[in-house]
Protein backbone atom coordinates (compact mmCIF):
# COMPACT_ATOMS: atom_id res chain seq x y z
CA UNK A 1 0.00 0.00 0.00
CA UNK A 2 1.37 3.40 -0.99
CA UNK A 3 1.51 6.43 1.29
CA UNK A 4 0.87 9.98 0.08
CA UNK A 5 1.40 13.07 2.25
CA UNK A 6 -0.65 16.13 1.31
CA UNK A 7 0.52 19.58 2.43
CA UNK A 8 -1.91 21.56 4.58
CA UNK A 9 -1.36 25.17 3.44
CA UNK A 10 -0.49 26.22 6.99
CA UNK A 11 3.26 26.84 6.85
CA UNK A 12 5.82 29.19 5.38
CA UNK A 13 7.82 28.03 2.37
CA UNK A 14 10.89 27.39 4.52
CA UNK A 15 9.03 25.39 7.17
CA UNK A 16 7.12 23.42 4.56
CA UNK A 17 10.32 22.56 2.68
CA UNK A 18 11.86 21.35 5.95
CA UNK A 19 8.89 19.10 6.68
CA UNK A 20 8.90 17.62 3.17
CA UNK A 21 12.64 16.96 3.35
CA UNK A 22 12.15 15.15 6.67
CA UNK A 23 9.51 12.76 5.38
CA UNK A 24 10.40 12.28 1.71
CA UNK A 25 12.16 8.95 2.24
CA UNK A 26 9.19 7.33 4.02
CA UNK A 27 6.38 8.40 1.67
CA UNK A 28 5.71 7.44 -1.93
CA UNK A 29 4.50 10.92 -2.94
CA UNK A 30 4.06 14.40 -1.52
CA UNK A 31 1.10 16.33 -2.92
CA UNK A 32 1.78 20.07 -2.78
CA UNK A 33 -1.66 21.57 -2.20
CA UNK A 34 -1.03 25.20 -1.25
CA UNK A 35 -4.08 27.11 -2.41
CA UNK A 36 -3.22 30.35 -0.62
CA UNK A 37 0.29 30.63 -2.03
CA UNK A 38 1.24 32.60 -5.13
CA UNK A 39 2.91 30.93 -8.10
CA UNK A 40 6.29 32.44 -7.25
CA UNK A 41 6.05 31.02 -3.72
CA UNK A 42 5.36 27.51 -4.99
CA UNK A 43 8.24 27.80 -7.44
CA UNK A 44 10.49 28.91 -4.56
CA UNK A 45 9.37 25.85 -2.60
CA UNK A 46 10.17 23.56 -5.52
CA UNK A 47 13.58 25.17 -5.90
CA UNK A 48 14.32 24.59 -2.20
CA UNK A 49 13.41 20.95 -2.59
CA UNK A 50 15.63 20.58 -5.66
CA UNK A 51 18.53 22.25 -3.84
CA UNK A 52 18.16 19.69 -1.07
CA UNK A 53 18.25 16.75 -3.48
CA UNK A 54 14.60 15.76 -3.03
CA UNK A 55 13.51 13.18 -5.61
CA UNK A 56 11.17 15.36 -7.68
CA UNK A 57 9.48 12.29 -9.16
CA UNK A 58 7.84 11.98 -5.74
CA UNK A 59 6.39 15.50 -5.92
CA UNK A 60 2.81 15.96 -7.14
CA UNK A 61 1.45 19.45 -7.75
CA UNK A 62 -2.21 20.03 -6.99
CA UNK A 63 -4.21 21.90 -9.65
CA UNK A 64 -1.37 24.14 -10.92
CA UNK A 65 -0.63 22.63 -14.33
CA UNK A 66 1.17 25.82 -15.37
CA UNK A 67 3.70 25.50 -12.55
CA UNK A 68 4.09 21.76 -13.07
CA UNK A 69 5.04 22.32 -16.72
CA UNK A 70 7.27 25.29 -15.87
CA UNK A 71 9.12 23.26 -13.21
CA UNK A 72 9.30 20.12 -15.37
CA UNK A 73 7.44 17.95 -12.86
CA UNK A 74 6.16 14.48 -13.68
CA UNK A 75 2.94 14.50 -11.63
CA UNK A 76 -0.16 16.68 -11.46
CA UNK A 77 -3.33 16.17 -9.45
CA UNK A 78 -6.63 17.68 -10.56
CA UNK A 79 -9.38 18.58 -8.08
CA UNK A 80 -12.99 17.77 -8.94
CA UNK A 81 -13.51 21.32 -10.22
CA UNK A 82 -10.16 21.44 -12.03
CA UNK A 83 -9.08 21.41 -15.66
CA UNK A 84 -10.67 18.85 -18.03
CA UNK A 85 -8.65 15.72 -17.40
CA UNK A 86 -9.04 14.31 -20.90
CA UNK A 87 -7.59 17.52 -22.40
CA UNK A 88 -4.67 17.58 -19.98
CA UNK A 89 -3.80 14.01 -20.97
CA UNK A 90 -4.13 14.86 -24.66
CA UNK A 91 -1.80 17.86 -24.51
CA UNK A 92 0.61 16.43 -21.93
CA UNK A 93 0.57 12.64 -22.45
CA UNK A 94 3.76 12.10 -20.45
CA UNK A 95 2.31 13.58 -17.26
CA UNK A 96 1.00 11.28 -14.54
CA UNK A 97 -2.41 12.80 -13.82
CA UNK A 98 -4.70 11.97 -10.91
CA UNK A 99 -8.23 13.12 -10.15
CA UNK A 100 -10.20 13.72 -6.95
CA UNK A 101 -13.52 11.87 -6.91
CA UNK A 102 -16.37 11.53 -4.43
CA UNK A 103 -18.62 8.90 -6.03
CA UNK A 104 -18.32 5.71 -8.06
CA UNK A 105 -19.76 7.54 -11.08
CA UNK A 106 -17.06 10.22 -10.87
CA UNK A 107 -14.39 7.54 -10.54
CA UNK A 108 -15.62 5.67 -13.63
CA UNK A 109 -15.66 8.93 -15.60
CA UNK A 110 -12.14 9.79 -14.46
CA UNK A 111 -10.85 6.44 -15.65
CA UNK A 112 -12.58 6.89 -19.01
CA UNK A 113 -10.91 10.31 -19.25
CA UNK A 114 -7.53 8.56 -18.85
CA UNK A 115 -6.76 9.36 -15.22
CA UNK A 116 -3.73 7.47 -13.98
CA UNK A 117 -5.33 7.11 -10.54
CA UNK A 118 -8.21 8.49 -8.45
CA UNK A 119 -8.16 9.97 -4.97
CA UNK A 120 -11.45 9.11 -3.24
CA UNK A 121 -12.77 10.92 -0.19
CA UNK A 122 -13.37 12.19 2.20
CA UNK A 123 -13.60 8.85 3.95
CA UNK A 124 -13.80 9.83 7.62
CA UNK A 125 -14.55 12.98 9.58
CA UNK A 126 -11.75 15.50 9.26
CA UNK A 127 -11.10 19.06 10.41
CA UNK A 128 -10.29 20.24 6.88
CA UNK A 129 -13.85 19.26 5.86
CA UNK A 130 -15.53 20.46 9.04
CA UNK A 131 -19.32 20.21 8.93
CA UNK A 132 -19.36 18.00 5.84
CA UNK A 133 -20.60 14.43 6.17
CA UNK A 134 -17.93 11.92 5.11
CA UNK A 135 -18.57 9.95 1.94
CA UNK A 136 -17.57 6.83 3.85
CA UNK A 137 -15.70 3.74 2.74
CA UNK A 138 -18.58 1.46 1.82
CA UNK A 139 -18.18 1.98 -1.94
CA UNK A 140 -14.47 1.20 -2.01
CA UNK A 141 -14.96 -2.55 -2.67
CA UNK A 142 -17.26 -1.73 -5.61
CA UNK A 143 -14.72 0.79 -6.91
CA UNK A 144 -12.01 -1.87 -6.76
CA UNK A 145 -14.21 -4.28 -8.72
CA UNK A 146 -15.08 -1.67 -11.36
CA UNK A 147 -11.89 0.31 -11.94
CA UNK A 148 -8.54 -0.91 -13.23
CA UNK A 149 -6.53 2.18 -12.18
CA UNK A 150 -5.21 2.67 -8.61
CA UNK A 151 -7.58 4.04 -5.97
CA UNK A 152 -6.27 6.06 -3.04
CA UNK A 153 -8.34 6.92 0.04
CA UNK A 154 -8.18 10.37 1.68
CA UNK A 155 -9.85 12.23 4.51
CA UNK A 156 -9.48 11.70 8.24
CA UNK A 157 -7.44 8.51 7.87
CA UNK A 158 -5.78 7.41 11.10
CA UNK A 159 -3.18 4.64 11.45
CA UNK A 160 -5.83 2.34 12.95
CA UNK A 161 -7.93 2.59 9.75
CA UNK A 162 -5.18 1.15 7.57
CA UNK A 163 -5.79 -2.54 8.20
CA UNK A 164 -9.45 -2.31 7.14
CA UNK A 165 -8.50 -0.38 4.01
CA UNK A 166 -5.87 -3.01 3.21
CA UNK A 167 -8.50 -5.74 3.52
CA UNK A 168 -10.52 -3.88 0.89
CA UNK A 169 -7.51 -3.84 -1.45
CA UNK A 170 -7.10 -0.06 -1.51
CA UNK A 171 -3.96 0.90 -3.41
CA UNK A 172 -2.87 3.62 -1.03
CA UNK A 173 -3.84 6.34 1.41
CA UNK A 174 -3.33 10.11 1.46
CA UNK A 175 -2.78 11.93 4.75
CA UNK A 176 -2.74 15.69 5.40
CA UNK A 177 -3.09 16.89 8.99
CA UNK A 178 -2.00 13.53 10.40
CA UNK A 179 1.48 14.29 9.07
CA UNK A 180 1.84 18.00 8.34
CA UNK A 181 0.09 19.23 11.49
CA UNK A 182 2.27 17.03 13.67
CA UNK A 183 5.08 18.55 15.73
CA UNK A 184 7.24 15.73 14.43
CA UNK A 185 6.16 14.97 10.88
CA UNK A 186 8.73 12.20 10.44
CA UNK A 187 7.49 10.26 13.47
CA UNK A 188 3.91 10.74 12.28
CA UNK A 189 4.75 9.60 8.76
CA UNK A 190 6.55 6.56 10.12
CA UNK A 191 3.43 5.46 12.00
CA UNK A 192 1.55 5.38 8.70
CA UNK A 193 4.50 4.00 6.74
CA UNK A 194 4.98 1.01 9.02
CA UNK A 195 1.33 -0.01 8.79
CA UNK A 196 1.15 0.59 5.03
CA UNK A 197 4.23 -1.44 4.25
CA UNK A 198 3.80 -4.42 6.56
CA UNK A 199 3.03 -7.62 4.68
CA UNK A 200 0.28 -9.94 5.87
CA UNK A 201 2.91 -12.39 7.15
CA UNK A 202 4.60 -9.66 9.21
CA UNK A 203 1.28 -8.56 10.73
CA UNK A 204 0.52 -12.07 12.04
Amino acid sequence: MELIAITDDQHSIEVLASKIIQIIDVVDYVHIREKSKKAIEIISLLNLLKMNKVDMKKIVLNDRLDIAIFANLSNIHLPGHGLPLVDVKEYFPNLRVGKSVHTLTEAILAESDQADYVLYGHCFETKCKAGLTPNGIEIIPEMKKTLTIPIYAVGGILPEHIQFLKENKIDGIAVMSGIFSSRNPLDAALQYFERCKLTYEQEI
